[in-house]
């Protein structure tokens, strides 16, 4: 049975964190908390016995060392993420340190920004005839990002792209997009704080979308959509899924087409 779990908190809202992380939070004895990003009052409400250290402040070595501790103790640890921990969650580094010291360790996915953007937006990621790839990806800035992995370069695809960590960034975001098989048409949607009382939904196209994000005042927290699925909304569907077509037969329904 794992000692230490690394658990996705979810985008924002307290009540998107999984069931079994709920569980396992409650259950903690000391809980290590991406607090920049985590509402502390989660922490609160599930945890309220536990030792809590909040890592917005700590380095590597320091929540290492406060696991480490704990561990020989009995406690159950968890360190809560913000989002799912493997997107941008800078876990892999923590998880090769407890298995240098031959701690064991589980991992609870969580709800990713993305995914409450998109619910937000009342928007499918992937439509029949207008795209079937979600790309997930930032701008290089303080971490480089691999020449083949630019903006630019991902932007030739003309997939869905939700784009992490750029957003104080925005105008060289569009000027990237630009070197694709995006227009000036393309639509683009920004949610600010997904999921929390304080989200902000801005949309626009890749035209007008930087002067909109920067009216409003966004330069962090936020994630950029981009693609021709958020035209539907708008402009209809070009297709529907067989999933329902009553035509289509599949492994638990047979159509009136064979």
């Amino acid at each position: 049975m794992p000692k230490v779990h690394f658990i996705g908190a979810g985008p924002g809202d307290p009540e998107l964190i999984t069931v079994k992380g709920a569980r396992l939070l409650r259950e903690a004895d000391l809980v290590v908390y991406a607090g920049s990003l985590v509402d502390r009052e989660l922490v609160r409400s599930h945890a309220p016995g536990a030792e809590v250290y909040d890592s917005s402040s700590m380095t590597l070595e320091e929540t290492t060392a406060v696991i480490a501790e704990a561990v020989p103790a009995g406690k159950k640890v968890v360190r809560l993420h913000t989002g799912d921990p493997s997107v941008y969650g800078a876990i892999q580094e923590q998880m090769a340190e407890l298995d240098r010291l031959g701690i064991t360790y589980g991992v609870i996915p969580g709800v990713t920004s993305a995914f409450a953007a998109a619910a937000a937006l009342k928007q499918e990621l992937t439509l029949p005839e207008v795209s079937q790839t979600v790309i997930i990806t930032r701008l290089a800035g303080r971490t480089p990002v691999p020449e083949r992995e630019s903006l630019g370069e991902i932007a030739r695809i003309g997939a869905t792209l939700v784009i992490y960590l750029s957003v104080s960034l925005i105008e060289r975001v569009v000027e990237e997009l630009m070197m694709g098989s995006y227009t000036t048409e393309t639509p683009v949607a920004v949610v600010c704080r997904a999921s929390w009382p304080d989200e902000l939904v801005i949309e626009g196209t890749l035209e007008d979308i930087a002067g909109r994000v920067r009216a409003a005042g966004i330069d962090k927290q936020a994630i950029i959509l981009v693609g021709d699925v958020l035209k539907a909304r708008q402009e209809g569907l070009k297709a529907k899924s067989l999933l329902y077509d009553r035509e289509f037969s599949h492994g638990r329904r047979k159509g009136t087409i064979v």
